[in-house]
């Protein structure tokens, strides 16, 4: 860690203190403790900044001196154009103003909550027709074998997929994902781009089999209404539901997956869930997205100098709203640290899915998928434990990686 770092020096504010990534990957929650008293930033060693206190994080999505990320990391990493550029350039997730409102809004319907309420018996049965499907074993690999599979399905059922696809659409979202989250090499970026092609042919087949022969679903409404509406480019109406399928995935995916071995960690919080406790069941969701998120942080890139408590954001810069941080942070929870699915002071809006006009539009979904996954759980495996190594997650920003991890459980 670089020890350059004060307050004012000569009435100028001071650089934040750097670190470099290994360093923020290895240990993020107690070395963010620790900064959170001296300093509201950090600098990475890749020159990035990271905001890491609760109320300096909820403010900075709203403020106007900075803008959601569009493809400056894809193009600092030689990335200039190709499939995966494409998605990233057209995307909502990585648009601002009136293009983000233009490219989010004929989706914002679809994940409405009233809409997703009406498919949690969906979700409930296919978290059974999984749990059907392992059960006599007594064993199984919770990652790939239910994690992975509910937000894939369940995507699949809101797009009208076909049941044969979705084995092979997940290995396209795994793969891009590491562009999302920023956690790939340059030697990875082939498979990266071949998985982005053929991922965008494949919702390219979807879109012209819908305009040629329209259902009763929504892509068939969502493909009828943007054509009318003609605000859209043929490629920005094919980018928003590659993004749909990505984003809908693979964080719920590890949200999933991190909130079971979060439980199995505190037994006696996993008993209280099997009792049926509809209500525990919604705190341990809301406390697992709260001590572990599947997202670290959110980018965003200054359009001014940001100057907070005598410490300086340059114009230009890219500036990370760290919601790992801010969760863990005193003047947002009591006992941060402390993994409590009884807690009671939750904000009204969970800062894990963001904040602005960029909340997450998912989050409706994402709370579905996660509770009706647990109460499948913890009514069909109460007995549930750890059948290997724990689960490992990796990273401090973007969105995280994780392990795998085995579970067992003994039949009645």
């Amino acid at each position: 860690m670089s020890t350059s770092f004060s307050y004012f020096r000569d009435g100028r504010p001071s650089e934040p203190p750097t670190f470099s990534i290994v360093e923020l990957d290895r240990d993020p929650h107690p070395l963010f403790r620790r900064m959170r008293l001296m300093t509201p930033f950090l600098r990475r060693d890749d020159g990035s900044y990271i905001a890491i206190r609760s109320g300096d994080v909820e403010r900075l999505y709203a403020d106007t001196r900075t803008r959601q990320m569009e493809t400056e990391r894809l193009r600092s990493q030689g990335i200039h154009s190709g499939y995966l550029y494409d998605i990233f350039r057209h995307t909502m997730l990585y648009a601002n103003g009136t293009t983000h409102r233009q490219r989010r809004a004929p989706l914002s319907r679809a994940f409405a909550f009233r809409l997703i309420a009406e498919l949690r018996p969906t979700i409930r049965a296919r978290a059974h027709e999984l749990l059907d499907a392992v059960e006599a074993r007594s064993e199984m690999d919770l990652v790939d074998e239910y994690a992975a599979l509910i937000p894939a399905h369940i995507i699949g059922e809101i797009l009208g997929l076909r049941e044969n696809d979705i084995t092979q659409f997940t290995r396209w979202v795994y793969s891009i994902s590491r562009a999302v989250s920023f956690s790939f090499t340059r030697e990875q970026v082939p498979e990266m781009e071949a998985a982005a092609r053929e991922l965008t042919k494949y919702v390219e087949a979807l879109l012209a089999d819908r305009r040629a022969t329209p259902r009763l679903d929504f892509l068939s409404s969502y493909v009828l209404g943007v054509d009318e509406a003609a605000k859209l480019s043929p490629i920005e109406v094919l980018s928003q539901i590659v993004t749909v399928i990505i984003a809908g995935s693979d964080t719920t995916r590890a949200a999933l997956a991190i909130m079971v071995h979060l439980l199995l960690q505190h037994r006696e919080q996993w008993e209280a869930v099997c009792t049926g406790n509809m209500g525990l069941i919604t705190g341990a969701v809301s406390e697992s997205l709260r001590y572990e998120p599947s997202v670290g942080s959110t980018p965003r890139f200054t359009l001014a100098d940001i100057e907070i408590a005598g410490y300086l954001i340059p114009a230009g810069s890219v500036l990370s709203l760290s919601t790992l941080s801010a969760m863990r942070d005193p003047a947002l929870y009591c006992e941060p640290d402390r993994f409590n699915i009884r807690r009671a002071d939750h904000p009204r809006r969970h800062i894990a899915f963001g904040g602005g006009s960029h909340r997450c539009l998912g989050e409706a979904l994402a709370r579905a998928e996660l509770e009706e996954a647990l109460a499948a759980l913890a009514e069909r495996l109460p007995t549930m434990q750890l059948a290997g190594e724990p689960l490992r997650i990796f990273g401090h920003a973007d969105m995280r990686r994780i392990s795998g991890m085995r579970v067992g459980w003994t039949r009645p």
